[in-house]
């Protein structure tokens, strides 16, 4: 069982397959999106450990050879340093303007390689083949790649579309629970954004997703991608329609901050506890349901997913911290915070204009 979507941008239209063991036609697919005989693979240790060989053995199928490009896993290779070592490693291997490179990971390795691609030789292809949940769904489609500074994460980037997605449901076996339902909150946000009938489905289904049921699995999977797909087709650069993706994203941002960007909260709880004090703030403004509100949190909380800031371990910090952090968003225009509101479960809108004293008491519950 599979899934192909295709991301409607004209000329740079590509399609994102999904199903379960397609690394078995990995070489197939990487050949039509224009892979040559030698193909550089960026990846991590973790991630080369456990399924590098069987992606050589997937493109030798098809008579090309891999060649890797092996990083350290973790936040700490999505930088200048990391910046400088892939591009200077694709160099090495000979890459040219017809060549393609091959994103082989979680988000790290796909945003680091895809702006790699961006600019080595003013643009160079490239293939993401996404290994973690939060990959699939959010971070490989749509072309936006960045790597981090030490004033916040993702601030230097650029827009460089892949030529295909291969989503591969198999390789989330090996996922930790925890990273699965990280990436899950991002599948939760699609329902919650646009599309009340697939948070009912996912209310329903959602936990056998998680559990690996591959079906369903491939469904949630596939129904975020297309929804993304849609979104990402209409506001390719995110000037309108687009930023509704961000739905969560400025408060759990402020608290990945917050957290140093460490385990305390990975990126996906933190787009959890965002979506719930992004509803929870539409309810306080009398915009949305206080039922919806509740009922986000109640999905969030019965898949084991954090839906408050307290249920971050150790001590936080005041609200004005946050807002401090938030002011360094990528969102901020004019001066003035950018939040996603909503209106009910699958209706939310972009707007800058929330009283401040509204966020601190959100903030401080």
């Amino acid at each position: 069982m599979s899934e192909k979507i295709t991301v409607g941008l004209g000329t740079r239209a590509y399609d994102i397959h999904v199903g379960s063991g397609l690394l078995a036609d990995v070489g197939a697919l990487v050949k039509n999106a224009g892979g040559k005989a030698a193909v550089p693979v960026v990846t991590d240790a973790n991630v080369g450990g456990l399924y590098l060989e069987r992606l050589t053995n997937g493109l030798a199928g098809a008579g090309m050879k891999a060649r890797p490009i092996v990083m350290p896993p973790g936040e700490g290779s999505k930088s200048f340093a990391g910046l400088e070592s892939v591009c200077g490693q694709l160099l090495d291997a000979g890459i040219d303007r017809q060549g393609l490179v091959i994103a082989f990971g979680g988000g790290v390795i796909g945003d680091l390689t895809g702006f790699a691609a961006g600019v080595l030789k003013r643009g160079v292809n490239f293939v993401q083949i996404p290994t973690t949940l939060l990959a699939q769904v959010d971070s490989s489609v749509g072309g936006k790649t960045a790597i981090n500074a030490a004033q916040g994460k993702n601030l230097v980037g650029l827009f460089h579309q892949p030529k295909l997605v291969i989503a591969d449901t198999a390789l989330l076996s090996s996922l930790p629970k925890r990273e699965m339902l990280a990436g899950y909150a991002e599948v939760v946000k699609y329902g919650a954004l646009g599309d009340a009938a697939f948070f009912g489905w996912l209310e329903k289904n959602g936990a056998a997703a998680i559990a690996g049921d591959q079906e369903k699995l491939i469904h949630a999977v596939a129904h975020s991608c297309r929804m993304k797909a849609d979104i990402v087709a209409r506001d390719e650069r995110e000037t309108g329609e687009r930023a509704l993706l961000n739905l969560g994203h400025t408060f759990g941002h402020a608290l990945e901050a917050q957290t140093g960007f460490s385990q305390r909260l990975i990126h996906g709880e933190g787009v959890a506890i965002g979506m719930a004090l992004a509803f929870r703030l539409s309810a306080l403004l009398g915009i949305c349901p206080q039922g919806d509100a509740e009922r986000l949190e109640a999905h969030l909380r019965s898949v084991g997913l954090p839906a408050a800031i307290a249920d971050i371990p150790g001590s936080i910090g005041n609200a004005d911290s946050l807002i401090a952090h938030m002011a360094h968003d990528k969102k901020v225009k004019d001066g003035k915070l950018t939040f996603i509101l909503a209106r009910g479960i699958g209706k939310t809108f972009v707007t800058t204009d929330v009283p401040l004293e509204a966020v601190k008491t959100v903030l401080a519950a």
